[in-house]
């Protein structure tokens, strides 16, 4: 969907497709060269006797080595075995432990019990380490229970270490609105300085419990009077130079934000623009590393479109009106899902207004998804609460018409294996810049592919913010996942692929548009970003996290 043009064109000659460059995702090193680490010195160890072990001798040495001994007692024979524990969380769901044993030159039988249920037993001898790697069903925190059998001395030595897994559960949640200055929800009366910052309570807040790990809230910035744009990063750590929300002066702008929330449950929006501004905070799920619903991406499939009859009743959804929409058991989304990811677009409205997305069957929220000025085409992403019977409402708040259009991208279920990982923002694509791989305006009708984690089938999705600026006409933009292999490319065997009939985001002439984008990585790990327009424009694609099932 986008705005079509006015006069038939031919497409232009097809050039060679452009790749991005490789980001770093070896999330293990990561853990490692950062320190994140879960520890349980060697001074921790029990020494517990086998069956026949007689106690009381070998106390004192056991005593010197530092070594506790369970009962008050300990036993002569090596003296010093003792085990230290090192776990890192490598993905989103597994660890990598490193047991290092202190022993006499004897053979050894190590015992690891994970904490799900899950054991196995490794050989050793003498001092030495050994590396286990294990893979939970479920996101959340385990103690790990290690156990050093040394039978020819019949001792043994146990160590517990707590490891907790990087990937986090969402939870729907709302929508509800945590902050809007403009009257003081959230935060005092009163606009946020150019330059300046306002936080929203997260972790904590209402229903909300603490210790979250990230929030997927729509952020929308009001009463502007000049340019800039809008960056969310946890409280208590270094703004990014990303961006999430980019605004003209008097544009109402909202995106929605997929961010790490600080350790002390705030979330901070800094305005990075020379006026002030109003900022409204609508919370719509969270992320914790309690086990709740998982995420299962789909390339994008249209759902809802007024224009044609599609989800919906034809003609324009009226002013101060609603309709509801089946989600669950359709094109591939299954029953029983908690939550949908959507792109939803605005188009040909007849006046300004809002659009609040919600659960089926529940009462029209006081929060926006999408704000809309007459004759304008927006698109932002929205991820909803579906209702008990599988459905979303969607209601328009102006007074007039407008038509509705609704891809689904992605759902959330108790069945779905993906859980998130935020990462620290990282540019990926900018062709303004001459040292990016892509650098130059891409031609319309044109893609760029991303080839992000063709070497990691376990990575099923993408948080990325796409922007489009310098826009030498109108069109509309499309992210998808590509159907080549790398080896395609490599080798310039690649086919041109069939461009997609869903929409990310849509601009007119000259303007630039912020959408988030939840990307299917697909079977090959690669991921196109179209512009579907007829004219060039500037792309720039911010990684913000990604979901991975292993």
């Amino acid at each position: 969907m986008g705005l079509v043009p006015g006069v038939a064109q031919a497409d232009p000659a097809k050039p060679d497709p452009r790749g991005a460059s490789v980001p770093d995702l070896d999330l293990g090193k990561a853990s490692k060269d950062k320190g994140h680490a879960f520890t349980s010195p060697a001074e921790r160890t029990v020494r517990v006797p086998l069956a026949g072990a007689k106690a009381g001798a070998g106390a004192k040495s056991g005593a010197r080595a530092g070594v506790a001994a369970e009962g008050g007692s300990a036993v002569a024979a090596n003296p010093n075995l003792a085990v230290e524990l090192t776990g890192y969380a490598t993905t989103a769901h597994g660890v990598e432990l490193r047991a290092t044993t202190t022993s006499e030159d004897t053979a050894l039988k190590v015992t690891v019990e994970w904490g799900d249920g899950a054991s196995e037993v490794l050989d050793a001898a003498g001092s030495t380490t050994l590396v286990s790697e294990h893979a939970y069903a479920e996101v959340g925190s385990y103690k790990v229970k290690v156990t050093v059998a040394d039978a020819a001395n019949n001792t043994s030595a146990v160590n517990e270490v707590q490891v907790v897994t990087r990937g986090s559960d969402f939870t729907p949640y709302g929508p509800t609105r945590l902050l809007d200055t403009r009257n003081g929800t959230g935060a005092p009366v009163g606009t946020v300085k150019p330059y300046g910052s306002t936080r929203v309570k997260v972790g904590g807040n209402g229903g909300i419990p603490a210790g979250v790990t990230a929030v997927a809230m729509n952020i929308t910035v009001t009463n502007t009077s000049a340019d800039g744009h809008i960056t969310a990063f946890p409280e208590g750590t270094e703004r990014p130079t990303t961006s999430n929300v980019n605004y003209k002066a008097g544009q109402t702008v909202p995106n929605l934000v997929i961010v790490p929330v600080g350790k002390g449950g705030y979330v901070e929006l800094a305005n990075r623009g020379p006026i002030q501004v109003d900022l409204i905070a609508d919370v719509t799920g969270y992320f914790s590393k309690t086990a709740s619903s998982g995420y299962t991406p789909i390339t994008p499939s249209r759902f809802v479109d007024t224009r044609e009859g599609l989800g919906t009743a034809r003609g324009q959804l009226g002013g101060r009106k609603s309709f509801s929409t089946q989600i669950s058991g359709l094109s591939g989304v299954p029953q029983g899902i908690s939550a949908v990811a959507l792109n939803v677009t605005v188009t040909n409205p007849r006046e300004a207004g809002h659009l609040s997305v919600y659960p089926g069957g529940s009462a029209t929220p006081t929060a926006s998804n999408l704000n809309f000025t007459a004759g304008q085409t927006i698109a932002n992403s929205v991820i909803v609460p579906v209702g008990k019977d599988g459905r979303i409402s969607v209601f328009n708040g102006a007074w007039a018409g407008t038509d509705v259009i609704v891809d689904v991208v992605g759902y959330y279920s108790t069945d779905s294996k993906s859980a998130f990982i935020p990462l620290a923002p990282e540019r990926l694509v900018d062709t303004r810049d001459p040292e990016d791989p892509v650098y130059g305006p891409m031609w319309g009708r044109s893609y760029i592919f991303m080839p992000l984690s063709y070497t990691d089938p376990s990575i099923t999705g993408f948080v990325l913010n796409t922007t489009v600026t310098n826009t030498q006409g109108d069109g509309h933009l499309t992210v998808t996942p590509d159907p080549n292999h790398m080896d395609d490319y490599v080798n310039q065997a690649d086919e041109w692929p069939t461009p997609p009939n869903s929409s990310n985001l849509n601009w007119t002439k000259g303007a630039t548009v912020p959408n988030l984008v939840q990307a299917s990585t697909g079977e090959n790990g690669i991921i196109d970003v179209w512009n579907q327009g007829w004219d060039e424009i500037d792309l720039v694609v911010d990684l913000f996290g990604l979901y991975q099932q292993g």
